[in-house]
């Protein structure tokens, strides 16, 4: 069996991360055990509305992953192929909760691999205990005071808490 190259070792963890969950980093440590580096990129989804910006995105993400050495976070704002291109990447790394998910990702890894054939779409079935945890469910409950401990990093907390006391 051929020895993969250093470049195909090489996955992107592209995602919003709005904020970040466990969730998140239950797929980004995962990843980290199989390639030899994980590009962890926030990217500005134009059909979404974020509550952060991606500084601070990208901050709260250096933060949370700083004990994980082959892990790199960066940004992005153009195709994910043009950027994996530009990274010089082959693996895209996504993690899947539900069928939901999979029907959206399948779509998404087929128009990845139509537009560059040497783009491979790595599946990870998240934790069990993450199967319902969505940035969404996240911001919702943070809006209204609610408990998020559970949920996301200590860091990640406390900037929600400070994002919805600014009313």
């Amino acid at each position: 069996m051929k020895k993969p190259t250093m470049e195909a070792n090489i996955a992107v963890c592209p995602g919003s991360f709005d904020p970040v969950t466990y969730g998140h980093l239950d797929i980004i440590q995962r990843a980290s055990q199989v390639f030899e580096k994980v590009i962890v990129a926030v990217l500005k989804n134009s059909s979404k509305t974020p509550l952060f910006s991606i500084e601070e995105r990208k901050a709260m993400l250096e933060q949370v992953t700083q004990d994980i050495p082959n892990v790199e976070v960066d940004s992005f704002n153009d195709l994910l192929i043009n950027y994996m291109n530009e990274r010089n990447a082959h693996v895209i790394v996504k993690g899947l909760r539900a069928v939901s998910d999979f029907e959206y990702e399948l779509q998404m890894a087929s128009l990845n691999r139509k537009l560059s054939d040497r783009i491979e779409t790595f599946f990870m079935m998240s934790s069990n205990q993450y199967s319902y945890l969505s940035s969404s469910i996240v911001k919702q409950i943070a809006q209204f005071n609610g408990p998020v401990s559970d949920l996301v990093p200590d860091v990640v907390e406390r900037e929600l808490r400070r994002k919805y006391s600014k009313g």
